[in-house]
């Protein structure tokens, strides 16, 4: 919970923008630092806090939020690792259990391909994609029971190379709504959300209870992939490992997203 040497002086925040990698968070996230109504977070998109940074404490995740300012009605930050994280749902619970959540949901084929192509732009992938989906179980066996015991570990391969869990969705949602209210918690499709960022963003402003406000000229932001660019056998093999997932995650939703068949 929120110290009270830091509840007169901070804002508490009010929203989390939670997953997914590659979906699209940086964009909404930046877009919904433009509304006036919404004061930024001191580490630009976000802070980290509740999945690499937790051991660092609630004193230091409360000071990295603005002091109350006339026309500022709401705080929030943004990570995508949130969602994915094993303990990132219990440590949101915990310290703000009133927070509003927000998942943006890509289509898991393209976010699986774009997260390798940004991997290896980082150098934290030298695998091709084959090679790299074959390693995963390995690469991530016993990485949650890790990550879960101790919050100073990173879990690089958890971090870095689980492409296809990412795509689990209806699992990470399924945890989150264990711990929060639906009424809290936002599902976008990344498709849509590029499509149509006003009429997105109105739903968005409405969730948040901000007045409604039209920005203009809104860039994607941290893109690096098109779905033209996925090679025609890997986007079979994903597509057909995907199925399962995504006809689970429109039972759990009620809506189909309309992702590669």
């Amino acid at each position: 919970m929120l110290p009270a040497s830091l509840s007169r002086t901070r804002m508490r925040p009010g929203y989390l923008i939670v997953g997914t990698k590659r979906g699209g968070t940086t964009s909404l996230a930046a877009w919904v630092y433009e509304h006036p109504g919404v004061a930024p977070c001191r580490n630009k998109k976000g802070t980290h806090y509740f999945d690499i940074n937790y051991w660092r404490g609630p004193k230091w995740y409360f000071s990295r939020f603005e002091k109350p300012r006339d026309g500022w009605t709401i705080t929030g930050e943004a990570s995508p690792y949130y969602m994915y994280h094993p303990a990132g749902p219990d440590r949101i619970a915990e310290a703000l259990p009133d927070v509003r959540l927000i998942a943006v949901l890509r289509d898991p084929v393209e976010r699986a391909w774009s997260q390798y192509r940004y991997e290896v732009s980082r150098g934290h992938e030298t695998e091709t994609l084959d090679r790299a989906l074959d390693l995963e179980p390995q690469r991530l066996e016993g990485e949650r029971e890790r990550l879960l015991a101790d919050s100073k570990y990173l879990g690089m391969a958890y971090r870095h190379n689980g492409y296809l869990e990412r795509g689990h969705y209806a699992e990470q949602l399924e945890r989150i709504y264990s711990r929060f209210p639906r009424e809290q918690v936002l599902v976008l499709g990344s498709e849509a959300m590029f499509q149509d960022p006003p009429g997105q963003l109105g739903g968005v402003w409405d969730f948040l209870g901000l007045h409604d406000v039209k920005l203009e000229e809104l860039e994607a932001r941290n893109a690096n992939v098109s779905p033209a660019d996925i090679p025609a056998d890997h986007r079979q093999r994903l597509a057909h490992y995907y199925r399962p997932h995504n006809a689970k995650l429109y039972e759990l939703l009620g809506t189909d997203f309309g992702w590669t068949k």
